[in-house]
């Protein structure tokens, strides 16, 4: 039980630093978007947080697999990225629908909402709320197909 809340609290690490890279990113670049472009809310915050999350899913690989996860000895490096980054895809679908349904359904139908709050901060809920649901589903997924199975019933 110690070794998975050591784990779990790594994993927080790793995901705050990935979190920043993200939030950053996709910051910058929906309001670079918006200011710059003209482009919509919506539109502006989906292509921000997709490039937010494709730079921030190389440095959870990178972090996660040599800090938090231990490698499986069966899979090698180039299958193992591949797994990572087809789980980061599907937790990216989840992002984006929940940003999506955030943004185009939440703030743009009330009013309160959208008279008490701007489209930057809008987008920045979008994304906190985005980033812990697919936090939880990043550690399950990862612990299921990338976590060495052996190292763990070892440790107990």
């Amino acid at each position: 039980m110690k070794k998975l809340i050591d784990q779990i609290l790594k994993f927080g690490v790793v995901g705050i630093i990935s979190f920043i890279v993200d939030f950053v990113i996709t910051m910058a670049v929906s309001t670079g978007l918006r200011q710059g472009a003209g482009m919509g809310t919506s539109q502006a915050a989906l292509i921000g947080a997709f490039f937010g999350f494709v730079v921030s899913v190389i440095v959870n690989y990178i972090l996660s697999m040599k800090y938090v996860f231990e490698r499986r000895d069966d899979l090698d490096r180039k299958k193992e990225f591949i797994i990572f980054v087809v789980l980061s895809v599907f937790g990216l679908g989840i992002n984006e629908l929940i940003i999506l349904f955030c943004i185009d359904i939440v703030y743009a139908n009330w009013a309160w909402l959208h008279a008490l709050v701007g489209a930057t901060l809008a987008t920045a809920g979008a994304k906190i709320v985005a980033t812990a649901v697919v936090m939880v589903y990043n550690f399950v997924t990862r612990k299921i197909f990338l976590e060495n199975k052996k190292t763990e019933t070892e440790g107990e």
